[in-house]
């Protein structure tokens, strides 16, 4: 089977990012984008765990990867995430993803009805398609990405301009 190379990205959530990122670097390689800072304020979801006044930040490598390999590469973020774990509560969340010429695709521990099961206890879901020169959003699209597609559109750019690089 021909690989389907990919650009990958993490979606953060937290307050402290800089040793998850060299981590993530460790393991992923050189950072290539980056769009941080943004107060996270779609939700309290993560209020419990992470705290309050969190950051939003997402990160993309210069390597490529093979979209099959999202999957595993999710169960390496959740174990990055219980490494920098205090009292047994997360300090960070990781979603990471990928970006293709046609969508942006997000993986989760969590199943839903628009979700599909990969393996590994492990859901995909089409977070945003790319339709009429743009990434436009699905009903179930995060509002974060909703308001943040300049940024997918970016990521997709830099892909495109490397779709020749072999998958590593």
């Amino acid at each position: 089977m021909r690989n389907r190379p990919a650009k990958l990205f993490c979606g953060l959530i937290g307050h402290s990012f800089d040793a998850v990122i060299e981590e993530l670097t460790r393991r992923f390689g050189i950072i290539d984008l980056q769009r941080g800072s943004i107060p996270f304020t779609y939700t309290d979801y993560y209020k419990d765990e992470l705290g309050e006044n969190l950051i939003r930040n997402w990160i993309t490598f210069e390597r490529l990867i093979d979209e099959k390999d999202i999957g595993k590469i999710k169960i390496l973020t959740c174990k990055i995430e219980k490494k920098f774990s205090m009292n047994r509560k997360r300090t960070v969340n990781i979603d990471p993803g990928y970006v293709n010429l046609s969508r942006v695709i997000l993986v989760s521990t969590k199943d839903y009805s628009h979700r599909i099961y990969i393996g590994g206890g492990i859901f995909a879901e089409v977070t945003l398609i790319y339709k009429h020169h743009n990434f436009t959003p699905l009903p179930w699209t995060y509002p974060d990405y909703r308001d943040n597609v300049e940024f997918f559109e970016r990521v997709r750019e830099k892909f495109y301009t490397n779709v020749n690089i072999k998958c590593d």
